[in-house]
């Protein structure tokens, strides 16, 4: 039987990511509590981007343990602020408060990728980019979230930089793919190797 290419993740831009860089995949959400995962973690204070390579492995190995000889990928992402961990914001208002703290400062994105078969982790990879926001106004940033509407509770950060969430910033070090929440460029480099994808 072929070997399939699977995602360990329900995550509609890490698939089309995927999908639009050529890729066949299979769509196998994990089913792990990432707050059970997490906790232990956070009180040995892991470092963020350990923090995300752990879940990312998790995921993995999760959906790889019920697909035997199948390669599957897991990822996470990781928000830092001033040395914490954020996560999505709850609603609306949550976002905007966010957004109040992250004006005019930098924050750190932390996308961990892992690649697993049958139940192990053979693969691991971190990126991270550094996201500095302009000075927002707290009206801006009334209309900013009116705008984009609930759709930036699905993000960490309460923006989607691919649409206009990109007005926020102004300063950004890294890759974008990394943004996103899916090191790209590193995965296929290792799926090329693997000779899972053309070389």
């Amino acid at each position: 039987m072929e070997m399939a290419l699977v995602l360990a993740s329900g995550s509609k831009i890490r698939a089309e990511l995927l999908n639009n860089a050529g890729l066949t995949i299979d769509v196998d959400p994990a089913d792990v509590d990432e707050r059970a995962v997490e906790a232990p973690l956070l009180e040995a204070d892991f470092p963020p981007e350990d923090l995300a390579s752990v879940l990312a492995e998790a995921k993995a190995k999760d959906v790889s343990a019920r697909r035997d000889g199948d390669l599957v990928i897991g990822a996470d992402q990781i928000l830092a602020f001033e040395g914490k961990r954020r996560t999505k914001p709850e609603d609306m208002e949550a976002a905007r408060r966010q957004l109040l703290a992250f004006s005019g400062k930098t924050h750190e994105l932390h996308s961990a990728v892992v690649i697993s078969k049958n139940g192990e982790a053979v693969w691991r990879h971190v990126s991270t980019a550094r996201l500095t926001m302009r000075a927002l106004t707290p009206e801006f940033i009334g209309h900013y979230l009116a705008n984009a509407g609930e759709a930036v509770l699905s993000s960490v950060g309460a923006y989607q930089l691919e649409s206009l969430g990109v007005q926020l910033f102004e300063k950004i070090d890294g890759d974008y793919f990394t943004i996103l929440g899916l090191p790209l460029l590193p995965l296929l480099g290792e799926l090329r190797a693997r000779k899972v994808i053309e070389t």
